[in-house]
């Protein structure tokens, strides 16, 4: 039972750095491979100004949201927009964007180097114990859990019970066709690039309750978002919060039955048999 509750609240933070990259490949077509250091950037956020000013991490999330969507929206419109607008074919985009965005997530991670140095971090947050089910936890993770949920509710309702989600999911099915009906494509992509880079920084105020991190760990995370994102499939937000609780009871499970310092290996094999036995992912669909 320990295994599946710790697993079910370690997804549930997973959930948001997942979405966010699914927002921003699913709609944008950009492979951001600097997935990883925005959500770094999001725990020092809740890092500095927790222990700088005693500000809540529940606040701060919410709080440094809008300068992370601002950033992004700009990386967006400054960096990726030329490559989608020169880009041949959907193809050429794709490795256009990978490489632009891991010279990107170097940069980032100079900066908070520079910014930060190399030494890891951490903080006391909530640590005091919340029994469920008879057994103690840590109310940060539990915490952490219910923001994450109600980030992914709220986006999911918005994406299908507004006009602007609605725009959102006819890019994600044919930018082209969305073109033809007079939908601004590329203001569509820049608001779900930007809006994705928001809920990842948010995902990294929440994991560095509980996490300790340092400014290269990025890559490990940006690892694990690609993997839960093509698990879960690559136009359904559904498939990513899924993916992300398997990948959260994945983990928990080896690291608690087997070994820690497997967790990493044991999540690539889950997703190597996702390529292999069910490539369009848990909720796509195969090509006609």
């Amino acid at each position: 039972m320990d295994i599946l509750i710790i697993g079910v609240l370690l997804g549930g933070a997973y959930a948001l750095m997942a979405v966010g990259l699914q927002l921003q490949y699913g709609v944008a077509r950009i492979m951001n491979l600097a997935n990883g250091e925005i959500l770094v950037a999001g725990a020092f956020g809740a890092f500095w100004f927790f222990t700088g000013s005693q500000v809540s991490p529940l606040i701060t999330v919410i709080g440094y949201a809008p300068v992370a969507f601002a950033a992004n929206w700009a990386i967006y419109r400054y960096l990726m927009l030329p490559l989608v607008r020169r880009s041949k074919s959907e193809g050429h985009l794709e490795v256009d964007s990978i490489l632009a965005t891991f010279g990107l997530s170097f940069i980032l991670v100079g900066v908070m180097l520079a910014l930060f140095g190399g030494e890891f971090f951490s903080y006391s947050f909530l640590e005091k114990p919340f029994d469920i089910l008879g057994q103690p936890y840590e109310q940060n993770r539990l915490v952490a859990f219910l923001y994450a949920a109600a980030f992914c509710i709220g986006l999911y309702v918005w994406l299908h019970r507004t006009r602007m989600g609605l725009t959102l999911r006819a890019v994600s099915v044919s930018p082209e066709a969305s073109r033809r009906v007079g939908i601004d494509v590329a203001g569509a992509s820049a608001l779900a690039f930007g809006l994705g880079g928001a809920i990842t920084a948010a995902g990294g105020g929440l994991l560095s309750t509980f996490l300790v991190f340092d400014a290269s760990i990025g890559i490990i995370f940006t690892m694990k978002a690609l993997v839960i994102v093509i698990m879960g499939g690559l136009r359904d937000i559904r498939g990513s919060i899924v993916a992300a609780f398997v990948l959260g009871l994945t983990e928990t499970a080896v690291a608690s039955l087997i070994d820690p310092g497997l967790t990493l290996a044991a999540a690539y094999v889950v997703f190597i048999l996702v390529l292999l036995f069910r490539p369009q992912g848990i909720f796509g669909r195969r090509a006609a």
